[in-house]
């Protein structure tokens, strides 16, 4: 047999039929576990494992300690907050994500979690299956203004949708310099404040790092309108937890939408009490096609790191 190969994202198990081919010849063990694995549990499932195929589960210093036969590690999907890159550096190990393969499924997400916030869909439903028959008034999407914090794959394709909805589309984005996609799609590029300051819904598009985290903290949220909405498909740690509590609460911003959490799952939160907050399972990169877009680039790329 060949290498051995961890794979822990439990999305992969439901379309491992599609890349039996590819891993013909390897050694795999998948994480059966129905959740992302702890740091312990890596530890005790990486002795012997030449590669690893991860999702969010931490592959820390500790980990790569345990591991002495590691070559590489392939993400699974584009954000690597939860991979020390610095100890994988130090060990030789080589690393590399899949950057784009989600794209369209977190973006229509995003736009779902917008269109949910406007005309307060998941409330309706909830109501009504409690025996209400109540009308919530909404407002619609046409013509209000969209700030997105981070203009990349994702960003981009929130954009798109958005201008095919009448949407403004603002843009802070300090590494954007795409003026061709800009101008086609008629995006503002602006300075953070201004987008705070002037947009119906921000949305967060954006990976999560030393100088991104808590990027949206209560000065932030202060700027916003009060008739305005956060949106966050990327990261939990981008906003800061009790000033969004506070900023849902108080009325300073009328609503949020989050994919992400600071602790997955959830479990009991004050926000889960809100009626102006919004949580999903952090599903936004999970439909079939997204799945085995993903799957197919990180299995060929850690196979290609363990040629």
């Amino acid at each position: 047999m060949g290498s051995k190969i961890l794979i822990t994202p439990r999305s992969y198990l439901e379309i491992r039929a599609e890349m039996k081919e590819l891993l013909e010849g390897y050694q795999v063990v998948f994480n059966e576990r129905g959740r992302p694995l702890s740091e312990r549990e890596m530890v005790e499932l990486v002795p012997d494992v030449n590669g690893i195929l991860v999702g969010v589960d931490p592959v820390t210093a500790a980990v790569m300690e345990a591991a002495p036969k590691l070559k590489a590690i392939s993400k699974y999907g584009a954000g690597m907050d939860n991979i020390d890159l610095a100890a994988a550096a130090r060990r030789g190990i080589k690393v590399q994500n899949t950057p784009g393969t989600n794209r369209v499924a977190v973006a229509e997400l995003t736009i779902g979690l917008m269109f949910d916030l406007s005309r307060h869909i998941s409330h309706a439903v909830a109501a009504v299956k409690r025996g209400r028959w109540e009308r919530v008034m909404g407002v619609e999407l046409a013509g209000k203004t969209l700030g997105l914090i981070g203009c990349g794959n994702i960003g981009r394709e929130v954009a798109r949708r958005a201008r095919g909805l009448e949407m403004n589309v603002l843009v802070y984005d300090p590494y954007f310099s795409d003026d061709g996609f800009a101008s086609r799609y008629q995006l503002q590029v602006t300075d953070l404040v201004t987008l705070l300051s002037q947009a119906d819904y921000v949305s967060l598009h954006l990976p999560l790092s030393a100088t991104t985290a808590g990027i949206i903290g209560r000065n932030e949220l202060a700027m916003m309108k009060n008739t305005a909405c956060l949106i966050n498909t990327s990261r939990g740690a981008l906003v800061k937890e009790d000033d969004l509590l506070w900023a849902l609460r108080t009325g300073v911003i009328a609503g949020a939408a989050m994919d992400v959490f600071w602790r997955e799952p959830a479990g009991e939160h004050e926000l889960l009490q809100l009626d102006n907050f919004i949580l999903t399972p952090h599903m936004g990169a999970h439909t079939r096609e997204a799945v085995i877009k993903t799957a197919r680039a990180a299995t060929e790329n850690l196979l290609a790191m363990l040629a």
